[in-house]
């Protein structure tokens, strides 16, 4: 089977898209398949060109066994709604253009949480008479509302027909959540055809071990207990609870703050952390997914942080699997699936969104208590090892498209 994929992002990118784009596709191919991702040059979240890539036309590498295609985009950082989008049109509409020198295949993927690079498929898969599975990672535009980026306008009222739209046209959708499901069922979209994928870890990537020294000795943290933070830094994420938390345990010498990652509320918590003299607070910056290993390994407690919305109750961060799977112990500020997730696993602590006081108070616990500490990661690790496996889950997503294609006779 030649599998399509269309997505905005691919490694050497980090985020949860590229991410599990990368680690299914790559085991898609070891499993026999031809797969070709058409993607953009590296850029996210910085909306600077990687090094070693140019921003081309059309651009070929292979990457595990996977052919991937680079188009020319308008690239922007990732912050400010009205230049993003026209990063995301600007994919859609390239992708489209580049139809007939794309490979002849059996199916299509394309992935959200945007869904311009959707339409972007829907086009594609029509034009070349294939079926189209949506991989439905985040419910765009109410992520957009729920930030408060946007307002509820008719702007985003069209946006949400489009999206209801694309959901009635492909072939399949694949959601990382129940609760996505659940949504686009209550909306009138058929069940039927809505298969739940979560997302999940490498095992074999992510595994427990030693604390880096080299990371203590940079940051100061010899001896000490670290809370991080991995992963983008976004409006949806609320990371000025972290701030507050910190701000009432400055006196704690003992416990430091590592924020790892990058995004639109970058430079606006480093300003904040400059003004209020936290001491007890850094910034890693954006690191390589190697690296980002070393920082899951050298924390002793992970937290995972979204905004006091309705609508995040019903996603299920990856990054919670990547912290279980190095047996770190988590600290949840998140309702909902994965709230439920987290209880069932028995690999942390559960607190309400945006409260800063919960955050540190569950701080002080788990610094407090190793033994606890030690227990909440070996939880962990068991669950996902049963539950969360990415080998099993891309095998999963493998029989989805394989059912796709054979059902619409272009495959035996």
């Amino acid at each position: 089977m030649h599998i399509l994929f269309l997505t905005d992002n691919f490694p050497p990118e980090t985020n949860a898209p590229a991410s599990r784009t990368h680690e299914h596709t790559k085991r898609w191919a070891a499993a026999g398949h031809r797969v070709t991702v058409v993607t953009t040059a590296p850029n996210f979240p910085a909306g600077k060109i990687f090094e070693g890539y140019r921003n081309r036309l059309w651009q070929r590498e292979r990457i595990d066994g996977v052919e991937v295609i680079r188009l020319w985009t308008y690239i922007t950082a990732n912050e400010g709604f009205l230049r993003r989008t026209l990063d995301y049109v600007s994919f859609m509409v390239v992708a489209i253009l580049a139809t007939p020198f794309l490979p002849r295949s059996d199916v299509i993927v394309s992935t959200s949480p945007q869904f311009f690079t959707p339409c972007a498929a829907y086009v594609v898969s029509r034009l070349k008479r294939l079926p189209w599975v949506f991989e439905l990672r985040d419910l765009w535009p109410d992520s957009i509302v729920a930030v408060g980026a946007m307002k509820e306008t008719l702007l985003i009222r069209a946006l949400r027909k489009l999206e209801y739209f694309l959901y009635r046209k492909a072939t399949r959708i694949v959601s990382v959540t129940q609760s996505f499901r659940e949504i686009l069922s209550k909306n009138g979209i058929d069940a039927g055809k809505i298969e739940v994928v979560p997302n999940g870890a490498d095992l074999e990537a992510y595994r427990p071990g030693e604390r880096s020294g080299k990371l203590a000795e940079k940051f100061a943290c010899e001896g000490k207990f670290v809370a991080a933070y991995v992963g983008t830094i976004g409006l949806a994420h609320g990371l000025g609870t972290l701030l507050d938390a910190a701000e009432q345990l400055r006196e704690r010498g003992d416990i430091a703050f590592v924020i790892v990652g990058a995004g639109a509320e970058e430079k606006t918590l480093m300003a904040e952390v400059v003004r209020r003299g936290l001491d007890n607070v850094h910034f890693a910056g954006s690191v390589s997914k190697a690296e980002v290993r070393e920082y899951w390994r050298f924390c002793d407690v992970a937290m995972v942080l979204l905004r006091d919305s309705p609508l995040f109750r019903h996603v299920l961060p990856s990054k919670m699997f990547e912290a279980m799977s190095t047996e770190r112990p988590i600290i949840l500020g998140v309702k909902g699936e994965s709230e439920a997730v987290l209880k069932e696993s028995g690999a942390g602590i559960s607190i309400p969104p945006e409260d800063s006081g919960a955050l540190a108070a569950a701080i002080l616990r788990l610094a407090a208590d190793r033994e606890e500490r030690i227990a909440m990661g070996k939880a962990g690790r068991e669950f996902v090892t049963s539950r969360f496996n990415r080998d099993v889950l891309a095998t999963r997503m493998l029989d989805v498209l394989g059912r796709v294609a054979r059902k619409q006779g272009v495959v035996q």
